[in-house]
């Protein structure tokens, strides 16, 4: 069964973990006059997040579904919401839009190109561009600006049942994660380029107050502190250069 955290005001985190992979699936519904949803989950999952939601709201007025880059996990239940929210539309970079959601999705997307903004009624939302951070080069991320939450996708995975939210470094996490995925079936999932470092420090002058991951513990803290780490993690493990 899903659980459910609030990990910033109106919004919420709804787990679900598939011990198989050993991984935490997580979405975050954010509650307000245009609903959004951030990342749909696997088809297989959607009864589960959709009985979950209900919970906090009636998911057929969800307004927006955001994702990072095209995946199952981040958006392949993406036309069952579209089915049960006849008003929602999926937000994602025009890349995205082009090659894969228009032509998946059962209705038109938003494409946002890269610091354009959103508005759900008292919240504002950010696209910020990644190209291949965390993975594909349709990839980007939305920070919400009003209470400066950051939804970070693959960025910060961590393995393992993770507590909601954390207020202390989740660094040590990643880190063993990351060495234990270069010797797995996700090995160079996630890559370490020449811009990696620029990106994530775009990312991290945003000065997020609360880092929303797709998989282990959210983040509140020294944000912006915790990218930059992230970035010399991510290089001392992959062993690549600038």
């Amino acid at each position: 069964m899903a659980t459910i955290h609030e990990i910033a005001p109106d919004v919420f985190r709804i787990c679900v973990w598939e011990s198989q992979f050993n991984i935490q699936f997580n979405h975050f519904l954010v509650r307000d006059e245009e609903p959004l949803l951030f990342h749909t989950g696997y088809n297989r999952m959607f009864s589960e997040v959709r009985e979950a939601a209900g919970k906090l709201m009636d998911p057929a007025k969800i307004r927006w579904i955001g994702f990072s880059h095209f995946e199952s996990d981040e958006c392949g239940s993406l036309n069952k919401w579209m089915q049960l929210a006849p008003q929602a539309t999926p937000v994602c970079t025009p890349l995205a839009s082009a090659l894969n959601v228009d032509d998946f999705a059962i209705r038109p997307s938003r494409p946002m190109p890269d610091d354009q903004t959103l508005s759900t009624g008292k919240y504002r939302f950010r696209f910020l561009s990644t190209a291949h951070l965390p993975h594909g080069w349709d990839a980007g991320v939305l920070l919400e600006e009003t209470q400066g939450t950051l939804f970070c996708s693959d960025l910060l995975f961590q393995f393992g049942e993770q507590k909601p939210v954390s207020n202390s470094s989740v660094l040590d996490a990643v880190r063993e994660s990351l060495l234990n995925m270069e010797a797995s079936a996700f090995a160079y999932s996630i890559p370490y380029s020449q811009t990696t470092a620029r990106i994530l420090a775009k990312l991290a002058a945003t000065k997020p107050r609360t880092l929303a991951m797709m998989h282990g513990s959210s983040f509140t803290g020294d944000c912006a502190g915790a990218l930059s780490d992230y970035g010399s993690v991510l290089r001392e493990v992959l062993g690549k250069s600038d």
